[in-house]
């Protein structure tokens, strides 16, 4: 985590330089407010990185003589089969249809987010997938 934290940090002083530059030359405020904000982000990425780094162990990435297979492993569980992401996404094209054509849409648009987003946060607490 060491590398990706330097990296976010450096990010984040190309991000710093370009907003002071992009600001000074256009003086646009939309485009240089944005550029701040991504060296915000940039910057707190960095450093959440570059802290939590101290306090893991080493990784493979971080040694320079590190094979790819040394990170071979398990990463984690990931769900083989869920539809609870498509009543999301078809809830959130709902909300932002509601947007565009009147507020009364999202009267439909918030109970399948809530079913979308309660069912997949919930999906391996009840039914036949509960011991997974």
């Amino acid at each position: 985590m060491n590398i990706q934290g330097k990296m976010f940090i450096w990010l984040s002083v190309f991000m710093l330089a370009m907003a002071i530059t992009y600001g000074v030359w256009s003086k646009e405020p939309a485009g240089t407010t944005a550029l701040f904000l991504a060296f915000g982000l940039s910057i707190m990425i960095g450093f959440y990185l570059a802290f939590t780094a101290r306090r893991v162990d080493a990784m493979a990435q971080d040694n320079k003589e590190a094979d790819v297979a040394d990170e071979a492993g398990e990463v984690g569980f990931f769900s083989p089969h869920s539809w609870q992401p498509l009543a999301l996404a078809i809830g959130g094209a709902l909300a932002f249809l509601g947007v565009v054509f009147g507020w009364w849409l999202l009267y439909y648009a918030i109970p399948v987010v809530l079913i979308g987003l309660f069912g997949w946060v919930f999906e391996y607490y009840r039914g036949e997938n509960r011991t997974q």
